[in-house]
């Protein structure tokens, strides 16, 4: 799920880096289809209450503030994506077509002026697509997959695994997304995915935002590389860049109403994963400038710059927010440090 963010705006960082686009560029440069761009009024109640507006930029795609959503969301932009099925998900549907139906789509409020968690680094994705002329399961693999050994991260789950695609579970009577009317069922856990029948076996969808399947192993690699400076792939000074808060103060002060992967008081946003900018406001022990990301089902990893440490927890129980791992994990980390 959401751990495929940060690889694909790494990716995205690979040709600004290259000099082939830069981040203020808008999206409609590269997607049309947003060049007529609209957006909600202030305290819209329906998707026929909007004004014209700039095309989002690449920069605000990455950092969640484009004015694109999810369909988790509270609001009509998100009632509309769920309507549509327009979140990205495995299925039939290729990366090209849904982002230009979600183009057609009002944008959920002004591009730069709130946080709002979102499809944006999806439709990063097909940036990367349009500029490099490849699909987004080419340039992954040949810039990142291979140089790094990450042998087994796909759009799809590699043959030959067998149970080793692990299960998906979740405590919520219905779907493990319908964050909007969750409820707990009768049941403590429920398999909602698993080896045999997953569509992540036969899926056409290559999302830049969720869609990668893989194994700790693989991440770690990945993890490493950041902690280490990204000699591999990209400049120190870029990838420093990264992950730096790229927002004018922490997510709480940009007045989210949307579901997080990550506390959002104290927290920064960089390119791909959140920053600490105070781990008190954080209510979580932590370093100044930890760098992390993690995925609807609580997977979860975090790049720690004081004690020169990359940590990363892999589970499959949706959603992120049915246990507090996240938090205890990283109190247990910190309190055996000496």
């Amino acid at each position: 799920f959401s751990m495929t963010k940060p690889v694909t705006s790494l990716a995205l960082m690979l040709l600004v880096e290259r000099g082939q686009v830069h981040l203020d560029a808008p999206v409609s440069d590269f997607i049309p289809e947003f060049a007529d761009a609209t957006c909600l009024v202030p305290d819209a109640s329906d998707l026929s209450q909007t004004e014209p507006c700039a095309a989002p930029t690449l920069h605000q795609l990455l950092v969640h503030t484009s004015g694109l959503s999810y369909s988790f969301n509270p609001g009509p932009v998100p009632k509309a994506m769920q309507d549509g099925k327009l979140d990205f998900a495995p299925g039939a549907r290729t990366l090209a077509d849904t982002a230009k139906e979600l183009a057609r789509l009002p944008l959920a409020f002004r591009p730069g002026t709130r946080w709002e968690y979102s499809v944006g680094i999806d439709i990063i994705g097909r940036v990367i697509e349009v500029i490099s002329g490849q699909s987004l399961a080419e340039f992954l693999e040949k810039e990142i997959f291979d140089p790094l050994g990450m042998n087994e991260t796909r759009f799809r789950v590699p043959s030959g695994v067998g149970d080793r695609f692990a299960s998906l579970y979740t405590p919520l009577a219905g779907e493990a997304f319908d964050l909007n009317a969750k409820s707990k069922g009768g049941e403590s856990l429920r398999r909602t995915d698993h080896a045999d029948g997953s569509a992540y076996h036969t899926t056409n969808m290559q999302s830049g935002g969720g869609g990668l399947v893989g194994t700790i192993c693989d991440y770690l690699k990945f993890a490493e590389m950041l902690r280490t400076g990204g000699k591999e792939l990209i400049s120190p000074r870029t990838l420093s860049f990264m992950m730096r808060n790229h927002l004018a103060g922490d997510i709480a002060s940009m007045g989210p109403a949307s579901f997080a992967e990550q506390p959002m008081d104290g927290m920064g946003f960089g390119i791909g994963g959140a920053v600490v900018l105070e781990p008190a406001r954080a209510r979580v022990p932590g370093s100044v400038g930890d760098f992390s990301w993690g995925g609807m089902a609580s997977t979860f990893f975090w790049v720690d710059p004081v004690y020169d440490l990359s940590v990363l927890f892999f589970t499959q129980l949706a959603p992120s927010s049915s246990y507090p791992s996240r938090s205890q994990l990283k109190a247990l980390v910190h309190g055996a440090l000496k």
